[in-house]
């Protein structure tokens, strides 16, 4: 059985953005359209046993807002097993300090990720005698455990995705595994994650026509909207971002992907969260869903 749970489906800032008087996020703040928390998603091979795929800054509303990942069965616990990181983004990494009430759960990241940590202490304070930082080595797949050892019934296989150092480190050299994707199975049924992506190269493309499911940014619906919008002078490109719309594009490269294909990190100066807009209407034709929080998907069944 594989369960996917999106807990969060915007970009950084959310929907609607804090300091924004866009007209979709004021529309968003009244209610008229919905509203979206920064991208993560859980995974489960039981139904009960979770993992989380990053660790975004809205993460304890997403908790609390998701029954599943509810405290059960003593005073204090959590049926989260562990977070696996695909990059060192604030947007990726700020949600473990919400993790940090000494609670067990393995924590997976790349040399480069784990090393972005490393160099920031506070992340300190998600205790590495009760959270273990464990190193995840791209195409080696991972048999992913329980906290108690046992056996989750996932299986981890991480790839390189190209992509960008996060904001805080452009300045220093690039390394290898700052932005990862994430392959996961069950045996029978897999599904892939791309919250960030600079290029579909073909390996990546094979990798998709594989899966069940694709959960792949929608950051951008083109190269320039944050320059056109006035909001920004850098190209979606540029971010470490491919664009949803246009010949290179997300939509035209895998349109013949026969696979469920969700739009996730949506940036809030897309217009495909507007309901009723053109690019919502071209990507949904396309055999798209715009990813919304609390949207499931279950391949197989809990017995």
């Amino acid at each position: 059985m594989l369960d996917i749970i999106v807990l969060g489906s915007g970009a950084g800032g959310g929907f609607p953005q804090w300091n924004s008087n866009a007209p979709a996020c004021r529309a968003a703040r009244e209610g008229k359209i919905p509203s979206r928390s920064q991208a993560s998603l859980a995974v489960s091979g039981d139904g009960r046993n979770w993992f989380l795929l990053n660790a975004s800054p809205d993460l304890r509303a997403q908790i609390l807002a998701t029954p599943e990942l509810h405290a059960r069965d003593t005073v204090r616990s959590t049926p989260i097993q562990g977070v696996i990181l695909t990059n060192g983004e604030i947007d990726s990494i700020t949600g473990l300090l919400t993790l940090r009430e000494r609670e067990p759960f393995n924590l997976y990241g790349t040399a480069a990720t784990l090393a972005q940590l490393d160099a920031n202490p506070i992340f300190e304070s998600v205790n590495r005698e009760i959270v273990p930082r464990l190193f995840l080595d791209e195409e080696h797949p991972v048999a992913l455990p329980n906290k108690d050892g046992t056996a989750s019934g996932l299986t981890l296989r991480a790839f390189d995705v190209p992509g960008k150092a996060p904001l805080y480190a452009e300045h220093l050299p690039s390394q290898k595994g700052e932005t990862i994707g994430l392959e996961i199975s069950d045996g029978q049924h897999s599904m892939v994650f791309l919250p960030a992506c600079a290029d579909l190269t073909p390996a990546i493309r094979e990798r998709i026509r594989r899966a069940d499911a694709l959960f792949m940014e929608g950051t951008l619906w083109r190269d320039d909207e944050m320059i056109r919008a006035g909001l920004s002078p850098k190209t979606g490109l540029r971010m470490g971002h491919i664009s949803m719309s246009g010949p290179q594009g997300i939509i035209a490269t895998l349109h013949d992907a026969p696979i469920h294909r969700i739009f996730i990190h949506i940036n809030n100066s897309n217009p495909v969260l507007i309901p009723d807009s053109p690019e919502r209407r071209t990507a949904e034709e396309a055999g798209w869903t715009i990813g919304e929080d609390g949207l499931r998907l279950t391949f197989g069944d809990h017995s």
